[in-house]
């Protein structure tokens, strides 16, 4: 145990987060660089090493959280860093990303603010970094098997990386032109900065992982051929149907998917752009959908210079406390002020979106919204609650539907989908097709960075298993686990 009084005489403290003037004029993480190192020993030593760790229950990827709270209380970084690489691939990017299940089912949380688990990960990882301890791991053998990888975000990446070690041949195969799928350009630069993603990408090359971007299985290449070439497949194409808004003025110029805006707004940061196509300046925008995605969207309008952001949401407004059908240690909802809500925007919850008005140009102008309440967990609209607000900038953030059937990969593979229009796949992570196997969102449908992380680690020892026989590899989960954590 790390500290035996830490929880009773230290207070919960978190990263210090820039001034809102100051990092709405830039894309930086949004965090004051260093700001944590100075009190993250202590926030460790909060920890009270419990006989049964629910922390390990709220994560999907089981990670040993007491363990590497205990080496970070004692500033022994190396090992702290090595105990967090034991579960989890990539821990910079949960460290930012993750909405830390792991802290709603820490003990401590039953009656006490809990553990800063989150910033103690993401400390330990970027100090890893800056004394040299995340290095290459190539296998030390080869297998003479091949693997390919449909899809390079966090599922993929943890497949590739975990196959690449076990000592197969493995090949990143990614439509876009970059590697990294949503972190790259579905996650903000102030949430996540895109250097974390390329150093990761080169410690893979250096392992023997290959990439080949701009090349879409199905379209550019043949799914069956692709199958015949590789000793086995891992899809982790994500879930990337935009779930629409089917009302009147659709339609209308200036109304986009997120997945529309927020990549061109990455990719002036990236250096392809000088000026996003679409762009919030001086406009009014609204967002919606009350999600993670919607809250970037409004972090990106913010910078971009928005005369207003007001960002819409259907369910009611989340409690500040637990509701009592959301008990510890499950994940509940509650209210939540992301740093991009901290910088300004207004929140409406429980209206719908009717239609929209444009101008004679056919450029969107205004959002006619009403009231709603719920009825048989149905929402129906409350008669009188019309009204109008202004909106030449429209981002529909309403979540994703299931994965791309349009580029032939489905059909060309021959696979089959579950009732909610999922990829199936047995409990290996294995589909109807032999040898090609199923993670992260195409097969469990939109979840959290964690998911894919620990479902891209437990294909892996899937396909490991498939190719030889057994697999030392780890694998946090089934797909059958349907933890109360989703």
């Amino acid at each position: 145990m790390a500290d035996p009084k830490g929880f009773l005489t230290t207070g919960r403290e978190v990263a210090k987060s820039r001034p809102v003037d100051e990092r709405k004029n830039d894309w930086n993480e949004v965090y004051v660089p260093g700001s944590l190192l100075p009190i993250i020993s202590k926030q460790a030593g909060r920890c009270m090493d419990c006989g049964i760790p629910f922390c390990h229950s709220g994560c999907p990827l089981g990670n040993l959280i007491p363990e590497w709270n205990d080496y970070a209380y004692r500033e022994d970084w190396t090992a702290a860093s090595e105990r967090l690489h034991a579960t989890n691939n990539f821990p910079e990017f949960t460290g930012r990303l993750c909405p830390a299940p792991c802290e709603s089912a820490c003990v401590l949380a039953i009656n006490q603010p809990a553990v800063t688990i989150k910033n103690v990960e993401v400390s330990i990882i970027d100090k890893a970094w800056d004394n040299g301890d995340v290095v290459p791991r190539p296998p030390e053998r080869l297998s003479g098997k091949t693997v390919a990888v449909i899809g390079s975000g966090p599922a993929g990446l943890a497949a590739a990386q975990q196959l690449t070690r076990a000592g197969h041949t493995v090949a990143v195969y990614e439509r876009a032109d970059r590697i990294g799928g949503l972190l790259r350009y579905g996650i903000p630069e102030f949430k996540m900065e895109k250097s974390h993603i390329n150093r990761r990408i080169e410690q893979m090359r250096a392992e023997g992982t290959k990439f080949r971007t701009e090349t879409e299985i199905g379209r550019d290449v043949d799914a069956a051929k692709l199958r015949r070439r590789y000793d086995a497949v891992v899809i982790a194409a994500g879930a990337t149907v935009s779930r629409d808004l089917p009302v009147p003025g659709r339609e209308l110029n200036g109304i986009h998917f997120a997945m529309e805006y927020l990549p061109l707004a990455n990719k002036v940061q990236e250096g392809d752009l000088t000026v996003s196509p679409i762009t919030a300046e001086g406009k009014h925008v609204v967002v919606i959908g009350g999600g993670d995605t919607g809250a970037d969207c409004v972090g990106t309008a913010h910078r971009q210079g928005a005369a207003s952001v007001t960002q819409l949401e259907i369910m009611p407004r989340p409690g500040e406390e637990r509701a009592p059908n959301q008990p510890w240690p499950t994940f509940p909802m509650l209210y939540k002020v992301t740093s991009a809500h901290e910088e300004g925007g207004e929140r409406i919850y429980s209206v719908s979106t009717t239609h929209f008005e444009g101008d004679e140009d056919g450029n969107v102008q205004s959002l006619h919204l009403t009231e709603v309440e719920f009825k048989d967990g149905r929402p129906e609209p409350k008669p009188g609650t019309e009204r109008t607000i202004p909106a030449q900038l429209v981002t529909l953030a309403m979540g994703f539907t299931g994965t791309d059937q349009s580029n032939g990969l489905v059909d060309q593979f021959g696979l089959e989908l579950d009732a909610r229009g999922n990829i199936a796949r047995d409990a290996e992570y294995a589909t109807n097709v032999d040898g090609v196997y199923v993670a992260g969102d195409a097969g469990r449908g939109q979840s959290l960075i964690v998911w894919a992380i620990a479902e891209g680690r437990s294909a892996a020892r899937g396909v490991d298993r498939y190719l030889t026989g057994a697999s030392e590899l780890h694998a946090p989960i089934r797909p059958t686990d349907r933890s109360l954590t989703v």
